[in-house]
C-alpha cells in the first residue's frame, strides 16, 4: 500500500495515472468473483508505489518497459491488472480500466505494438493482449462500454508511441463495425462511424508522411454521405457524436510535458522497401475493400444489417479515397490494390439496385477519376461507361433518383477542367478507348431534349423537365470549364498575369498569344511525374500526335461504320486508310477484337465467296482454339463473335470452316470433318426448331438422333453423345453476338442521324432491363471481369497530360453541335429561369472558346443563335428570356470581344434592333423623321395637330412602331410591312409590356461596348470598325426607315481609338475611309449630308493633333471628303464638302501637314464644279490661304505647293467668273513672289552634274533632288501648261506672268535650273506649230489650225528674247537654241508670226550685239540663213500645187457665175475645188513674196545697225541670204505657166495679182544697196571676203539690164553681125509695158550707180555695160527716165573717155 504522503500509484507519470485507476478497480469489483483482479490491482500498487524512477523505455530493446518511467516488472503487473479488468466482462471493472488504457495512450505514456498477428512473444505480451481486450468490451451490449471501447480506439490510433498492426488493425475495423451495426444507441452508432472514420484519417494520413508522430485534422459528421442514416435525423444524436470524437481527439497535436521524443522508423522496412506504417495501411485498405464485398445469402436476399454495413464500408472507402495523397497516387501496390480490390468492390457493388450504395459508387468513381486517372486508365475506361452512361443513354425508362445522382455526379466532374480535357485525350483520342467525352456530351443532349412525343415512358412530365434542365446545366458546366482551363493555359481574364499597361498594350496588339503552357496536375497542385510514357518522360505531347490519333480513330470509326452497312467497302476503305494490315490475317484479328462491329455484318463478310472473304474467314477460325471443347461448347464459342447470315451457302462455307478446326484441334473426336459438319448443320437447325417461337411442332430427342444417324462415316454416333448434345441445346440456347451497332430504338436513332453520331459506337456492351434501371446485369459485369482478366497480362497504356490548348478545338468539333442543339431546343421551348439561364451561360462559354480558338464556323453558330433568341426583331413575342439574351449578347461583346472578328456584325445588329426599341419605347421621333424629305404641307399640319398627344401615344402611331410590332425574320433588315397591314390591340398591349421588359439594360451597358473598345486588340478593334460599318450601312439603305445609330456610333469609336499607334489608326482609317465615302455618296441627300458632317467632327478631332513631317496620315483621313467631292453628284453634298474643309483649314491650319494635298484635291474638284456658288466658296478659301498661310504650304512635302499650284491652274478654267481666273493667274505670281520672300534659292549642288530633264506635261518633275526645286518647277510648268489655254485673256496672262516670274526671279535660280527651266517649260511652249518643221504645208485648210496659238506664241517669243538678253551671262549656251526657237517662226505660213519672228529676232540682236562673240554671231546668222532658205520651198509647193489645175477663160469675172444655167461648168464641183485652191495658192504666193521681203528688210537693217560689230563671215552670210533671195525672185518671175493660171484666177476671183516683177525689183534693189554699203563703208573689207563686192556690184547690175532689156523684147544677142534684129519686132504690149514701168525704177538705180563709178572703176567694167547700154537706147521705155539716165552716162562718164 502506498504511504498517506506518497502520491497513489507513486510518482511517475504512468503510476499517477494507473493509481487512481486501479483502486477505483479495487473499490467496484467483487471480491468473491474477481479476487483474483483484486489482488493483481493490489500488487500493481504495491510495485507502483515502491517502484524508484526509470529512465525512459528504448523501443530498440526488447526488455525495456511498456510504460513511462515505470520498470518492466511494475509496469507488467499494472497491465496485467488490467487485463483482469477488461477480461472481467465487467461493465464496472471494466470501465475504469479502460478509462485508464485511454488516459495512458492519450499522455503518450503506453508503448510498443499493439494487436501483432502470430505467436510470438509479442502476441503473448500484456500490451498485444490489452487491445484485444479492449476490443472484447466492445461487444457487451453496454452502451457506455461501446463509448469507451471507442474512446480508447481513437486513442490507441491517435497516440504515436504505441502501433497498430497487421491483424489488430483488422479487428479495430470489425470491432467499430459491429458496433455500428448492433448497438442499440443511435448515438453510439454514429459515434463508432466516427470513430472508424478517425482511425482511416490517422492510418492513411500516416501512410503519406510515413512516420508516427504527425497532424492529423479531426473528422466530422458532414464527411459521411450516407443521408439515409436514422441517426443523422436526429440534431442532438449528431451533436453527442461529434462532441465525441472532438473530445476524443482533443489536443492530439501538442505531446504532454516530459513524453519522450517519438523515435525514428521504429518498424523499419520490409523486404520491399515500404514501412510497416504504409503496409499495416495496405492491410486495412483491404480490409475495408472485402467488407464492402459482403453479398446476401439467397436465403435473405434483403438482409438490412448488411446492408448497412456495405454503405459504411463504401462510405469509408470514399473518404479514404478523397483524402489519398500523392503517396497513394505513385505507389504501385496501392494503385494495385485500388485495382484489384476496391474496382472490383465497385463492379460488383454495381448490380445492387439500392440508391444509396449507387450514390457512393459514384462518389468513389468520381474519387478516382479525381486523383487515380493517371493509374487507372483502363478502369475508368470500363467504369465511365458502366457508371455513368449506362444511366445516362437510358431516355426513356430510367429510375429518377439514379439519374439524378448521375447527372450531378458530371456536374460535379465537369466542373473539373483538367479531368475532362484528361478525359478527352486518354480516351476520345485512343484508338483502344471508348469515347467517353462524346458519348457523355451526348448523352446529355438526348436528355436534354427529353422524350419524344408519343413515345412509352415511366417519367413524369415534372421529372422529365428536371432531367433536361439538368442535362443543360452539365453541358454548360462542360463548356464553361474548357474556357476556364483554356483561359488558365493562356492567361486570359482572370488568369492572365499583372503585367504594366505597356506590356499589356504591346501584347494586345499582336495577331496570337504565345504564352509558355503550364504543366497543370490531376489535383491542380501539378504535374505528376510518375506517368511515364515510352520514352521515360511524363507525356505531356502535343496536339500534333493528338491530331494524328484523334484523326485515326474517327477514320476507324468511319470505316466501321461503313462496314456496318457494306462490310466489303469498309475492308476497302480500311485497308486503304492503312487502319488495318492488307493480310488476311490482319483483317480476321480486326473482326475479332474490334468493338462496334455489327455480328450480322461480320457473318456476312465472312460467308462471302469471294478469294479474300474466304481467306479472312479461314484465318479468323484459324485463330481460334477449340481444344478441350465439346462440341455444343465450341458452337457456342464460335458463334460468339458473329451472327450466322441468313444465306444457306455461306452458312454451309463457314460451318465447313468451323467442322475442319474443331477436328483439327480435337483429333479423337470424329472420324473426319464431315461428321462434324453435319452434325454442326444439325446442330443450328435445332437450335432454331427449339427456341423460335414460330415453329410450332418442336424437334424432339428422338428426332434429333434418327435425323442424325450414320453421319460419322457411315456409322452412328453415340445415342447417349447425340442426347446429351440435345438436352444443352434446348435448354440453354445458343445465342449469337448481339448487334452493338443498332439503335435502341426508333428516337435515338434519329437524333444520332439529325446530329450526325449515328456511327460513334459504344464500348461497353450491354442489354436494356425493362423492369429495373438500377443495377448492371449480370451479362454487363461478366464482360467487365473478362476484360480485366484480358487487361492483366497487358502492359498499362500511357496516360497523357496535354497543357496545349489546341486540344480544345478537337474537343469543340466532338461537342459543339449538340450543345448548340440542347441550348436552342432548351431556351426555344423552356421558360423555366434556371434553364434558360444556363443555356445563355452555356452560350456565352461556347462563344469564348470557339472566338478564342479561332473555330470561326462554330463561334459564328452560336453567337448568331444567341442573337436570335433576343426577339429584337420581333419585339412583340418577346419574353423575359430573350432580354436575358439580350444581356448575354452583351457580355459577350464585353468579355470576348478581342476574338469575335465577323461575329461582330450579329452583336452590332441586335445593338442597333435593341437601341431602335428603346426609342421606340420612350416615344423619342425616329431618325427617318431628320432623314427624310420635308412632308407637303397638309402632312406638317396634321403633324402639328397630333404633337398634343401625350408622347407615348404619338409613338406608338408611328409607322416605324407598327412596323417593329408586326416585326420580321431575324435576317430581315426592314420589317414585313405587307405581310399584316392590320395591328391589333392586343399585340399593341404585348409590345408596350415587353418594350418595357427591356428597361431592365439601361443604354449605360449598351454605350459601354462603344466605350471601351479602346481596350480592343488591333485586330479586334479592326474587326469591330468593319461589323458596325456594315451594320451602319443596312441602316442607313432602309428604303422605309433609315436610321443613324451605328452611323453615330462610328464617330464614337473613331474617336475613342483615335489614340491608338499610327499602324493600328491606319487600318482602322481604310475601313472607315471607305464607309463614309460610300454613304457620303449616297442617294438619300439627309443621309449624305449628316455623313459629311459627322466625318467633319471627326476631322476636327483629329487635327488637334500634330503631324511629323513626311507622314501621310492627315492625308489619309481627309481622304474621303476629296473622294466624294469627285464622285458626288448632289450639288448640296459637295457644297458641304467644301465647307467642311474651308473650316477645318481655317481653324487647324497650324497642324496641317499632309492633309493639305486632300485639301487641295478638294478645291481643285470645286474648281472644276458646275456651280457657281462652290467654285466660288472654294476659291474665296484658296485665296486666304495663299495669302494669309502660305508659309504652312512651303513648310511641309514639296507635293503640296505642287497640288496647290494645280489647284490654281484648275480655278483658271473656270467658265462662271474671268476675275477668278485671272486672279488665280495673279495668285500663281504671288506664290512666286512669296518663295522669293521665304528665300527659295536654287543652288546648284554639283557643278558637274548633268542637269536633268523636266517633263512638265503633268506636272511630275523629275529633277535632282533639292526640294527648292520642286517648288519651283510646278509654279513654272503650271503656268506653261495654261499657254494653252482657249481664251486668250488667260494665255495672255499666263504667259505674261510666267517671264514676269522668270525674269523677276531668275536671279534666284542656278544655270542648271536654268537649262530646267528652258527644257520643260520654255521650249515647250513653241513646240506645237501646226506646220511641219520642213516647213511643208500640210493642207490646203490648214489656216485655220492653230491660228489662236500663235497670237500667245508671239507674245512668248517676244517675252522670250527678253528675258534671254536678261539672263544672257546664266545661259549663253542656249544662244543657238534660243535664235532657233525666234527664226523657226520665220517659216510660219502667217505672215504675222513671220514679220515677229525677224522683229524679235531684230530685238534679240540689237540687246546682244556688243556681248556676243564672232563666233556666237556666226551661230545666229546661220540659224537666220537656214530658216530664210526653208521658206523657198513654199515657192515650189506653190508650183505643184497648180501644175495640174485648170482655170477657164472668161471674159465674165467669177462673182457673176449666178447667171449661168446650171449645166455650166461653173456649177461643176471640180472647178469649185480648183477655184479654191488657186485662191488659197494667191494668198500663200502673196504671203511668200512680203516674207522674203521683210527678210531682205531684216537683213538689211541687221547690218545698218551692227555693222560695227559684224565681221567679213558674218557679212558674206548675209550676202549670200540676199543673193539667194534675188536668185529665188527672178526663180519666181520666170514660172509663166504659173503667172497665166494665177492671172486668170485673179481676174476670176476679182483680186489683185501677186506682184512678181516687184518682189524681184525690191530684191536686187535691196541686194544692190547693201553691196553698195558695204563697199562704201569698208572698201577693203572684199579682201578678207571670197567674194569681190566690186565684181558683185557688176553681176547684179548686168543681170538686172539684161531682165530688163529681155522684158522690153531686145534680148542681147551673141552674134557679132552688124544687123539690126529691132528692125523687125513689133510694138510691145500692154503687159510688157507694165511690166517695164515696174522695173524702171531698178534700172534707173543701176544707171546711176554705173554713173557714179569712179572713172577707173567704169573704165575697167565699160566693155561689160556697153552693149547693154546701147541696146538701152533703141528699145521702148514707159518712163522717159531710163533715156535721160542714158543721155547722162554717155554724156558725164561714156563720153570722157571717148574724147580722151
Amino acid at each position: 500500500m502506498a504511504t498517506p504522503t506518497a502520491p497513489l500509484g507513486g510518482a511517475s507519470p504512468s503510476g499517477r495515472v494507473l493509481g487512481p485507476a486501479l483502486d477505483r478497480i479495487i473499490k467496484n469489483a467483487a471480491w468473491r468473483k474477481h479476487s483474483a483482479l483484486v489482488a493483481a490491482a493490489k500488487a500493481a500498487l504495491d510495485l507502483l508505489s515502491s517502484s524508484p524512477a526509470y529512465p525512459s523505455p528504448d523501443p530498440t530493446s526488447p526488455k525495456s518497459s511498456p510504460l513511462l518511467g515505470l520498470a518492466p516488472a511494475a509496469a507488467d503487473a499494472a497491465l496485467h491488472a488490467l487485463l483482469l479488468a477488461l477480461e472481467s466482462a465487467s461493465p464496472k471493472v471494466a470501465d475504469p480500466a479502460l478509462d485508464c488504457v485511454a488516459k495512458l495512450l492519450y499522455h503518450r505514456l503506453l508503448f510498443g505494438d499493439l494487436g501483432c498477428a502470430g505467436g510470438g512473444d509479442d502476441a503473448s505480451s500484456p500490451s498485444s493482449r490489452l487491445l484485444n481486450a479492449v476490443l472484447a468490451c466492445g461487444a457487451l451490449s453496454d452502451d457506455a462500454m461501446e463509448l469507451a471501447t471507442l474512446r480508447v480506439v481513437v486513442a490507441a490510433a491517435r497516440c504515436p508511441t504505441v502501433a497498430i498492426r497487421g491483424e489488430g488493425l483488422g479487428q479495430v475495423l470489425k470491432t467499430c463495425y459491429n458496433i455500428y451495426l448492433s448497438s442499440s444507441s443511435g448515438a453510439n452508432q454514429l459515434c463508432a462511424k466516427l470513430a472508424l472514420a478517425q482511425v482511416l484519417v490517422i492510418v492513411f494520413a500516416r501512410v503519406e508522411v510515413d512516420t508516427m508522430d504527425m497532424r492529423v485534422r479531426t473528422v466530422s459528421i458532414t464527411d459521411m454521405m450516407d443521408m439515409s442514416d436514422r441517426s443523422l435525423n436526429d440534431s442532438s444524436i449528431v451533436q453527442v457524436a461529434q462532441g465525441f470524437i472532438n473530445e476524443a481527439m482533443e489536443g492530439s497535436d501538442v505531446p504532454e510535458p516530459g513524453s519522450p521524443v517519438e523515435p525514428i522508423e521504429v518498424d523499419g522496412k520490409e523486404d520491399d522497401g515500404m514501412s510497416k506504417i504504409r503496409e499495416d495501411g495496405l492491410a486495412l485498405f483491404k480490409n475495408l475493400c472485402k467488407l464492402s464485398m459482403k453479398f446476401s445469402t439467397p436465403d435473405n436476399p434483403e438482409d438490412q444489417m448488411l446492408l448497412r454495413g456495405k454503405v459504411l464500408s463504401l462510405e469509408l472507402l470514399k473518404m479514404v479515397v478523397d483524402n489519398a495523397g500523392p503517396f497513394w497516387r505513385t505507389n504501385e501496390k496501392y494503385l494495385g490494390a485500388i485495382k484489384q480490390y476496391l474496382c472490383l468492390s465497385l463492379l460488383k457493388n454495381s448490380a445492387l439496385s439500392s440508391m444509396s450504395i449507387f450514390q457512393l459508387l459514384c462518389s468513389i468513381f468520381v474519387g478516382l477519376l479525381s486523383r487515380f486517372r493517371s493509374g487507372l486508365k483502363e478502369e475508368i475506361g470500363i467504369f465511365f461507361p458502366m457508371l455513368v452512361l449506362r444511366v445516362l443513354e437510358n431516355v426513356h425508362q430510367p429510375s429518377f433518383l439514379q439519374k439524378m445522382t448521375v447527372l450531378n455526379l458530371l456536374e460535379k466532374i465537369c466542373k473539373e477542367s483538367q479531368v475532362l480535357i484528361d478525359i478527352f485525350v486518354n480516351y476520345d483520342c485512343d484508338v483502344d478507348a471508348p469515347n467517353i467525352f462524346e458519348r457523355a456530351v451526348n448523352g446529355l443532349l438526348k436528355t436534354a431534349l427529353g422524350v419524344p412525343p408519343g413515345s412509352t415512358t415511366t417519367l413524369t412530365t415534372a421529372q422529365d423537365q428536371t432531367f433536361r434542365i439538368e442535362s443543360v446545366k452539365c453541358l454548360a458546366t462542360i463548356i464553361k470549364s474548357m474556357g476556364s482551363w483554356m483561359d488558365q493555359q493562356l492567361r486570359i481574364g482572370a488568369f492572365s498575369p499583372k503585367i504594366s499597361e505597356a506590356s499589356l498594350s504591346s501584347v494586345s496588339s499582336m495577331s496570337s498569344i504565345d504564352i509558355p503552357n503550364i504543366l497543370i496536375g490531376e489535383d491542380g497542385s501539378g504535374i505528376d511525374y510518375e506517368l511515364q510514357s515510352d520514352s521515360g518522360s511524363p507525356d505531356v505531347s502535343g496536339a500534333p500526335s493528338l491530331e494524328q490519333r484523334r484523326a485515326f480513330k474517327i477514320e476507324l470509326q468511319k470505316g466501321i461504320s461503313l462496314f456496318n452497312r457494306k462490310p466489303s467497302k469498309g475492308i476497302d476503305f480500311l485497308i486503304k486508310s492503312k487502319k488495318i494490315g492488307h493480310s488476311p490475317e490482319d483483317v480476321a484479328s480486326f473482326l475479332r477484337n474490334t468493338a462496334g462491329l455489327n455480328a450480322t455484318m461480320i457473318g456476312d463478310y465472312l460467308g462471302e465467296r469471294d478469294e479474300f472473304p474466304i481467306k479472312v474467314m479461314h484465318a479468323y477460325v484459324d485463330a481460334l482454339n477449340f481444344e478441350g471443347m465439346d462440341f455444343g461448347e465450341a458452337i457456342r464459342y464460335y458463334l460468339r463473335g458473329f451472327r450466322l447470315p441468313g444465306e444457306a451457302q455461306k452458312i454451309d462455307r463457314i460451318m465447313e470452316k468451323f467442322a475442319e478446326r474443331y477436328c483439327k484441334c480435337n483429333p479423337d473426336s470424329f472420324t473426319s470433318a464431315d461428321t462434324a459438319y453435319v452434325l454442326a448443320y444439325s446442330v443450328i437447325m435445332l437450335n432454331t426448331d427449339a427456341h423460335n417461337t414460330m415453329v410450332k411442332d418442336k424437334m424432339s430427342k428422338t428426332d434429333f438422333i434418327r435425323n442424325n444417324r450414320g453421319i460419322d462415316d457411315g456409322k452412328d454416333l453415340p445415342e447417349a453423345y447425340l442426347g446429351t448434345l440435345y438436352d444443352q441445346i434446348v435448354k440453354n440456347e445458343i445465342k449469337m453476338s448481339a448487334d452493338s451497332s443498332v439503335p435502341q430504338n426508333k428516337q435515338t436513332s434519329t437524333v444520332m442521324k439529325l446530329l450526325g453520331l449515328d456511327n460513334i459506337m459504344s464500348f461497353v456492351n450491354w442489354k436494356q432491363a425493362e423492369d429495373r434501371a438500377v443495377g448492371a446485369n449480370d451479362l454487363l459485369i461478366k464482360n467487365i471481369q473478362e476484360k480485366f482478366k484480358l487487361k492483366s497480362g497487358k502492359s498499362e497504356s500511357v496516360f497523357s497530360v496535354i497543357t496545349d490548348t489546341t486540344i480544345l478545338r478537337y474537343m469543340m468539333e466532338v461537342c459543339w453541335a449538340p450543345m448548340m442543339a440542347a441550348f436552342s431546343v432548351t431556351l426555344d421551348q423552356s421558360d423555366d429561369k434556371a434553364a434558360t439561364s444556363q443555356c445563355l451561360q452555356g452560350f456565352r462559354s461556347a462563344v469564348h472558346v470557339t472566338s478564342v480558338m479561332c473555330m470561326q464556323t462554330q463561334r459564328d453558330a452560336f453567337v448568331t443563335s444567341v442573337a436570335k433568341f433576343t426577339y429584337l426583331h420581333c419585339a412583340a413575342d418577346m419574353k423575359q428570356k430573350n432580354v436575358d439574351a439580350v444581356k448575354a449578347i452583351i457580355s459577350i461583346a464585353i468579355e470576348d470581344g478581342d476574338y469575335l472578328q465577323e461575329a461582330w456584325e450579329h452583336i452590332l445588329t441586335c445593338l442597333s434592333r435593341f437601341e431602335h426599341l428603346h426609342l421606340l419605347g420612350e416615344g423619342a421621333p425616329t431618325d427617318a423623321s431628320f432623314l427624310t424629305v420635308p412632308l407637303v404641307d397638309s402632312e406638317e399640319k396634321t403633324q402639328k395637330s397630333a404633337s398634343m398627344l401625350s408622347k407615348r401615344t404619338n409613338a406608338l402611331q408611328n409607322p416605324a412602331v407598327m412596323a417593329a410590332v408586326r416585326g420580321g425574320s431575324y435576317d430581315s433588315t426592314t420589317a414585313k410591312n405587307k405581310a399584316s397591314p392590320l395591328v391589333t390591340p392586343e399585340q399593341i398591349n404585348n409590345f408596350i409590356s415587353n418594350i418595357n421588359l427591356l428597361d431592365q439594360i439601361g443604354i449605360f451597358e449598351l454605350n459601354h461596348i462603344f466605350a471601351h473598345s479602346p481596350r480592343l486588340n488591333s485586330d479586334a478593334i479592326v474587326s469591330f470598325v468593319k461589323a458596325l460599318c456594315k451594320v451602319s450601312m443596312t441602316e442607313l439603305q432602309s428604303p422605309t426607315d433609315p436610321r443613324i445609330f451605328c452611323l453615330t456610333k462610328i464617330v464614337e469609336i473613331a474617336h475613342y481609338n483615335m489614340n491608338r499607334i499610327r499602324l493600328v489608326w491606319s487600318r482602322i482609317w481604310k475601313v472607315l475611309s471607305d464607309f463614309f465615302v460610300s454613304v457620303g455618296l449616297s442617294e438619300n441627300l439627309s443621309v449624305a449630308v449628316f455623313v459629311m458632317d459627322s466625318l467633319r467632327q471627326l476631322a476636327m478631332k483629329f487635327l488637334e493633333r500634330e503631324e511629323l513631317a513626311n507622314y501621310n496620315f492627315q492625308n489619309e483621313f481627309l481622304q474621303p471628303f476629296a473622294v466624294v467631292m469627285q464622285k458626288s453628284s448632289a450639288s448640296e453634298v459637295r457644297e458641304l464638302v467644301v465647307r467642311c474643309v474651308s473650316q477645318m483649314v481655317l481653324s487647324r491650319v497650324n497642324n496641317i501637314k499632309s492633309g493639305w494635298k486632300s485639301v487641295f484635291t478638294v478645291f481643285t474638284a470645286a474648281a472644276a464644279d458646275d456651280r457657281k456658288s462652290i467654285v466660288l466658296l472654294a476659291f474665296e478659301t484658296m485665296e486666304k490661304i495663299v495669302r494669309d498661310y502660305f508659309p504652312y504650304i512651303t513648310e511641309t512635302e514639296t507635293t503640296t505647293f505642287t497640288d496647290c499650284v494645280k489647284c490654281l491652274i484648275t480655278f483658271t478654267s473656270s467658265k462662271f467668273s474671268s476675275d477668278a481666273s485671272l486672279n488665280a493667274i495673279a495668285f500663281l505670281r504671288f506664290c512666286a513672289v512669296k518663295l522669293a520672300e521665304e528665300g527659295f534659292i536654287c543652288h546648284d549642288k554639283d557643278a558637274d552634274q548633268q542637269p536633268n530633264n523636266l517633263d512638265s506635261s503633268d506636272g511630275n518633275i523629275t529633277v535632282h533632288k533639292d526640294d527648292h526645286v520642286y517648288f519651283w518647277v510646278p509654279l513654272l510648268a503650271g503656268l506653261a501648261r495654261l499657254t494653252t489655254d482657249s481664251r486668250p485673256t488667260i494665255r495672255k496672262g499666263a504667259v505674261e506672268v510666267l517671264f514676269d516670274i522668270l525674269k523677276d526671279h531668275g536671279h534666284l535660280f542656278s544655270q542648271s535650273f536654268w537649262a530646267n527651266i528652258f527644257e520643260s517649260v520654255i521650249y515647250p511652249l513653241f513646240s506645237s506649230e501646226s506646220f511641219a518643221p520642213n516647213g511643208q504645208i500640210s493642207s490646203v485648210n490648214s489656216t485655220e489650225d492653230d491660228s489662236w496659238n500663235f497670237e500667245t506664241k508671239m507674245v512668248a517669243l517676244r517675252c522670250l528674247a527678253d528675258l534671254y538678253i536678261t539672263f544672257f551671262e546664266v545661259m549663253r549656251l542656249e544662244l543657238s537654241r534660243v535664235t532657233s526657237v525666234i527664226t523657226n517662226f520665220i517659216r510660219s505660213p502667217y505672215k504675222q508670226s513671220a514679220s515677229t519672228s525677224i522683229s524679235v529676232f531684230q530685238c534679240l540682236t540689237e540687246g546682244l550685239a556688243s556681248k556676243l562673240s564672232n563666233d556666237e554671231w556666226e551661230k545666229i546668222l546661220l540659224c537666220f540663213k537656214e530658216s530664210a532658205a526653208h521658206t523657198f520651198v513654199v515657192f515650189d509647193k506653190i508650183v505643184r500645187m497648180m501644175k495640174d489645175i485648170e482655170i477657164p477663160d472668161r471674159n465674165e469675172s467669177y462673182s457673176e457665175a449666178e447667171q449661168y444655167s446650171d449645166h455650166d461648168v461653173y456649177n461643176d464641183d471640180e472647178e469649185e475645188a480648183n477655184m479654191e485652191t488657186a485662191s488659197y495658192a494667191i494668198v500663200r504666193m502673196k504671203n511668200h513674196m512680203a516674207l522674203q521681203l521683210l527678210i531682205v528688210q531684216g537683213i538689211v537693217k541687221l547690218y545698218e545697225v551692227h555693222k560695227s560689230f559684224l565681221c567679213a563671215e558674218h557679212i558674206g552670210i548675209m550676202l549670200q541670204m540676199l543673193s539667194a533671195i534675188s536668185s529665188h525672185a527672178s526663180e519666181v518671175n520666170t514660172e509663166s505657166n504659173l503667172h497665166i493660171k494665177l492671172h486668170k484666177a485673179c481676174f476670176l476671183l476679182e483680186v489683185s495679182e501677186p506682184a512678181v516683177i516687184h518682189f524681184e525689183s525690191e530684191s536686187y534693189q535691196s541686194y544692190l544697196k547693201l553691196l553698195q554699203a558695204i563697199l562704201h563703208d569698208n572698201p577693203s573689207l572684199s579682201e578678207n571676203m571670197n567674194v569681190n563686192v566690186e565684181s558683185q556690184i557688176m553681176l547684179v547690175c548686168d543681170k538686172i539690164l539684161r531682165m530688163y532689156l529681155t522684158c522690153a523684147g531686145h534680148e542681147l544677142s551673141n552674134d557679132a553681125s552688124g544687123r539690126d534684129p529691132a528692125l523687125h519686132r513689133l510694138p510691145l504690149g500692154t503687159s510688157k509695158k507694165e511690166e517695164l514701168e515696174a522695173r524702171t525704177s531698178l534700172v534707173l538705180h543701176v544707171m546711176r550707180l554705173l554713173g557714179g563709178l569712179e572713172k577707173n572703176c567704169f573704165r575697167r567694167n565699160l566693155p561689160m555695160f556697153f552693149p547693154l547700154l546701147a541696146n538701152l537706147i533703141r528699145c521702148q521705155h514707159s518712163s522717159g527716165e531710163v533715156q535721160v539716165a542714158l543721155y547722162e552716162i554717155f554724156q558725164s562718164s561714156i563720153g570722157p573717155i571717148i574724147s580722151a
